[in-house]
């Protein structure tokens, strides 16, 4: 055997070495307790913080606007989906969640696309319908078909 392949093959053999001993170094005690997953986890995620609320949460101190919204076209949409996560006005309430005015907010559901159902998402043409114009100059969030 030539010795450019024993030295190959050395370096080969030092390679696959150091990953084996770094997969032994690296991986988690808990890897592979449920699968394909690390057991510890479950109980690291269950301890965070949760970010989102349900628009029940929302309802409980803005029942006039849930009330509004309840008869609107954006029933189903959760309010984060406009207004972000909830948490921390949930727990403070004079924390501000700030609604961004401009219109890339409302066109991420609402440009015309070939894709979208037509019949349950109302599409517009964002070049030819009131070009420079904020969305909610006309159609107020929480009552679209005004």
């Amino acid at each position: 055997m030539p010795l450019q392949v024993k030295r190959l093959l050395l370096v080969f053999a030092i390679f696959i070495g150091i990953m084996l001993v770094l997969k032994y170094v690296l991986t988690p005690d808990s890897w592979r307790e449920y699968g394909p997953y690390r057991g510890n986890a479950i109980g690291e995620i269950a301890s965070q913080q949760a970010k989102y609320v349900q628009k029940e949460s929302c309802a409980d101190c803005h029942d006039s606007i849930a009330e509004i919204k309840s008869l609107g076209e954006h029933i189903n949409l959760q309010c984060e989906i406009c207004h972000g996560p909830g948490y921390q006005h949930v727990d403070d309430e004079n924390f501000k969640m700030e609604i961004t005015k401009n219109n890339a907010l409302c066109l991420r559901c609402h440009t015309k696309n070939a894709a979208s159902p037509k019949n349950i998402i109302k599409q517009i043409d964002a070049i030819e319908h009131n070009e420079g114009e904020e969305c909610i100059t006309c159609h107020n969030p929480h009552q679209p078909w005004l």
